[in-house]
């Protein structure tokens, strides 16, 4: 039997990196989570997979990787807040930019033979981009959190030309489901799940108009396993292009959950977008992807495993 692809998932103890790990087990690849649990949980982790705790920014990082020898690796260990960001720059250029490089010098010296990195559709193009964006909008980011990205991307861009080292780079649109962080600043659909079912007043930031583009975690797990396989390089968006704003999405949780709360208005977020919409397009001619998974069919999943949790 031939030998299985080995594939390291880094924040694969996290919300998304959990998913595109379960999604690995089961096509057959041997997979090493790489997870610091600053802010993942040790239960995400499937039991078939392996696991080290290391932040990505140590120097530990290199041999853990020169003992698995990965075939891939996927990206996903982040800090996640845009407002965060905005706060606190420094933490955030640490751990998204110091530490994703530092992966990604560790990748080239181990010749692995791709590198999927999670970026961010909906931080990196702006609030001056068109909608729906495309890969053809220009990286406008208005946060450090999308500086972040667009950086990496284009330190991608030349470990490519440098060092052959081939990438893809998926653009995330705001990316929700089972085992979301309910307790951030990211994830509004966690967000509001947790509270109503805790009886808890949610607050919305600014007048709740504030159009996202909604996508599914599995959907996106999907697009992280087609990216491996393609030999396409280059920056994916992957979204619904479907608009949604805040109050919108708060009345189909509380549909959902069958509660009839209703929420508080705070202020403005720092470093929020007015619009974000994402062109798919690219990514369905490119990779074979698409979004299966629509917003309603997502939120009652959602919704579903969140009340699991508190049972």
């Amino acid at each position: 039997m031939a030998a299985k692809e080995r594939v390291v998932v880094t924040g694969g103890a996290g919300f998304i990196g959990s998913h595109i790990t379960d999604m690995l087990v089961e096509k057959g690849y041997e997979v090493l989570v790489i997870d610091d649990l600053s802010s993942g949980k040790k239960e995400n982790i499937n039991p078939k997979a392996k696991f080290t705790q290391v932040d990505i920014a140590s120097p530990a990082l290199l041999p853990v990787l020169k003992k698995f020898l990965p075939h891939y690796i996927i990206h996903e260990a982040a800090q996640i807040s845009v407002s965060r960001s905005v706060r606190l720059p420094l933490e955030d250029a640490r751990i998204n930019i110091t530490g994703a490089l530092n992966l990604l010098d560790c990748a080239a010296r181990n010749k692995v033979k791709k590198f999927i990195f999670a970026s961010s559709g909906g931080t990196v193009y702006g609030g001056r981009a068109k909608c729906p964006a495309n890969e053809f909008s220009p990286l406008d980011p208005d946060s450090p959190y999308g500086i972040s990205k667009a950086v990496m991307e284009w330190y991608l861009r030349f470990y490519l030309t440098e060092y052959g080292l081939r990438y893809t780079a998926l653009r995330y649109s705001n990316v929700y489901g089972p085992r979301q962080d309910p307790h951030g600043e990211a994830g509004v659909v966690a967000i509001f799940c947790r509270k109503l079912l805790s009886g808890e007043t949610c607050v919305i930031n600014g007048d709740g108009k504030y159009i996202r583009d909604y996508v599914y975690c599995k959907d996106v797990a999907r697009a992280n396993l087609l990216a491996l396989k393609s030999a396409a390089t280059g920056g994916f968006n992957i979204g619904t292009g479907i608009a949604t704003d805040v109050n919108q999405l708060y009345s189909k949780i509380n549909k959902v959950l069958g509660v009839k709360t209703k929420p508080k208005y705070g202020p403005h977020r720092a470093g929020d977008i007015r619009k974000s919409l994402l062109d798919w397009g690219k990514a369905k001619k490119v990779l074979g992807w698409e979004p299966l998974t629509g917003i309603d069919v997502g939120i009652g999943e959602t919704a579903e495993f969140f009340k699991s949790e508190r049972n």
